[in-house]
């Protein structure tokens, strides 16, 4: 199985563990990567600075429309929630879910509705419970998922959750998850488009 996008979920104590996990990928990490972090509404761009210093991957606020590339780490933007469509990442103002914008949940079933068993997801340190619903979802489509083992985060609450929702995840210690990320086979995104113009008949 290769896999089209891997997206990570935090909340309290998310910059230090997010730090931590894009430490771990190696410098050919051929997916892309969304990291969806709860923030105030007015928070600056110091997250996708402080992430860039970490790592030789570029690092970007996600903008709406704009396609998803390989080996890239993406950042949802405050005050949105973040989701995909044919291969490029859309964003919502839809109402808060779980008080949150963006929504972890939002985002995680958006990246399972699209691709299905070629989804990863990432659940690390928060102190509530979003993001469990969403693993769930992306999991029941054949997607695979990772959570942070509880007893290493800085607020346990998340993980926990996710780990309830989804006892069939794989539990890590975040540098585990960064090299267990790092082996895993991947297949470009697509755009629907050109999915089909690829398997269309010769013409001649």
């Amino acid at each position: 199985m290769a896999y089209a996008i891997v997206v990570v979920g935090t909340s309290w104590g998310g910059l230090s563990a997010v730090r931590e996990l894009v430490r771990a990928l190696p410098r050919s990490f051929a997916l892309p990567l969304v990291v969806v972090q709860h923030r105030h509404p007015d928070s600056d761009h110091l997250l996708g600075t402080l992430l860039q210093d970490s790592t030789p991957l570029p690092v970007s606020e996600v903008e709406d429309k704009a396609p998803i590339a390989p080996g890239s780490i993406y950042l949802a933007p405050a005050d949105y929630h973040l989701l995909v469509e044919d291969g490029h990442f859309s964003l919502s103002m839809d109402e808060p879910v779980q008080y949150s914008r963006p929504s972890i949940d939002v985002a995680f079933a958006s990246v399972a509705d699209v691709f299905g068993r070629r989804a990863v997801g990432v659940v690390l340190t928060g102190a509530n419970a979003d993001g469990a619903r969403g693993l769930r979802r992306l999991v029941d489509r054949g997607g695979l998922g990772f959570v942070q083992t509880p007893a290493t985060a800085e607020s346990p609450t998340m993980p926990a959750a996710a780990m309830k929702a989804v006892p069939e995840a794989r539990v890590m210690a975040i540098a585990e998850i960064g090299a267990a990320l790092g082996t895993l086979p991947a297949q470009p995104v697509e755009s629907a488009a050109a999915m089909r113009g690829a398997r269309a008949p010769d013409a001649r």
